[in-house]
């Protein structure tokens, strides 16, 4: 596997079971960006991604669409929520042993570990109370409504990819050469094992450990 880059955090966190302005979520918009093919060549113009069917859009005197089995990697300026997205196509079996192309946010990238994310769209059945989830200020009030975005969060650690079922136990387990301390750290600082910017604080400390 290609050396992803330099230590970076993405600082991008959105707003559990919130909507976007309008009804829309990040993946319903167009966003100002540019496409990288596998062939090395750059596109820049107004993108559209669709994590769920693997493809991605670009709006530039008209409208092409690209799948992952083309694309080396896509990001895109998200103006509602502030912030760099970036996107690489890796192969992971998403369903059965087979892989396949699949698109991956990276949220934090390291030496040693690196973290991922697919988002999605559910439902929520959930009453909309105040818990704890409402006041964090890493993901923002909650709000009513009937969907809201989840996370699919995945690990790449020794060159391998794992799905994260966020789990603590598990967590611990993927940094296991390093595990007492990162529980130590999580403990001290409050963090969350299922939470998106716990997560990313947690995986950025791992590298710094590392």
């Amino acid at each position: 596997m290609k050396k992803l880059g330099l230590l970076y955090i993405n600082l991008f966190l959105i707003s559990l079971g919130v909507m976007a302005q309008g009804g829309q979520f990040p993946s319903q918009v167009w966003h100002k960006g540019q496409i990288q093919l596998n062939s090395g060549t750059v596109y820049q113009g107004m993108v559209k991604y669709d994590l769920e069917n693997n493809l991605v859009q670009l709006q530039n005197q008209g409208i092409e669409t690209f799948s992952s089995s083309n694309v080396q990697q896509f990001e895109i300026f998200d103006e509602q929520y502030g912030g760099i997205r970036t996107f690489y196509t890796l192969p992971f079996p998403l369903t059965g042993d087979y892989e396949t192309p699949v698109f991956f946010e990276i949220l934090t990238e390291g030496e040693d570990a690196i973290l991922l994310c697919r988002e999605q769209i559910v439902i929520d059945n959930r009453g909309m109370g105040y818990g704890p989830m409402a006041m964090n200020p890493l993901w923002g009030p909650q709000m009513g409504g009937a969907y809201k975005l989840a996370f699919n969060f995945y690990f790449i650690k020794d060159g391998r990819i794992y799905k994260y079922s966020q789990k603590k136990k598990e967590l611990l387990d993927i940094l296991g050469d390093r595990a007492d301390e990162v529980d130590l750290f999580m403990r001290k600082n409050r963090l969350s094992h299922d939470k998106r910017g716990d997560l990313l604080r947690i995986t950025a400390y791992y590298n710094q450990i590392k």
